[in-house]
């Protein structure tokens, strides 16, 4: 398996502000006004790469995000939708294991990710439509996000930064 090292290097990739690596790969030229007001490219991509013992912190997004599944263990993406009903997506190769190749993460839900258990790292892409701006990202308060959502405080209190 190739090491965690190699993809940042050869993707050439940044580190992300809810965590782990990303590197953009794909930028729509055209564009859109989203139901909000704001002009959006209409579909942007990423790579996505994050290793045991980290985690992408609670955050939300306005638009949906489409997960895909690339290399390295699974990742288990932990979604609160905005009524507070938790899911949890799988994203990875082990179909017998409930794993999925793609999942989506509807707009509007809170969102944290982390290697699965015993796993080593996940290479994932990340498409999101209309595009990703940072304007439209949220990184979830801790405190604020536990009091809105009492049912899921201990996963809240190990996933947000």
């Amino acid at each position: 398996m190739k090491s965690f090292d190699y993809w940042v290097k050869a993707y050439e990739m940044n580190q992300h502000p809810e965590g782990g690596y990303y590197k953009e790969i794909y930028r729509s030229e055209n564009s859109m006004t989203t139901s909000y007001g704001a002009n959006r490219s209409l579909m942007t991509s990423i790579y996505f790469l994050i290793t045991k013992g980290n985690f992408s912190a609670f955050h939300r997004i306005k638009s949906d995000e489409l997960w895909n599944y690339h290399y390295g263990d699974a990742l288990a993406v932990h979604i609160i939708d905005p009524e507070g009903n938790y899911s949890l997506l799988k994203i990875g190769s082990n179909v017998e294991n409930g794993e999925q190749l793609q999942g989506i993460v509807p707009a509007g839900s809170w969102f944290a990710s982390e290697v699965i258990e015993g796993g080593s790292y996940s290479l994932v892409g990340c498409a999101v439509a209309p595009g990703f701006d940072f304007d439209d990202f949220e990184l979830a308060d801790k405190n604020k996000l536990g009091q809105l959502f009492p049912q899921h405080k201990i996963l809240i209190e190990k996933l947000c930064k």
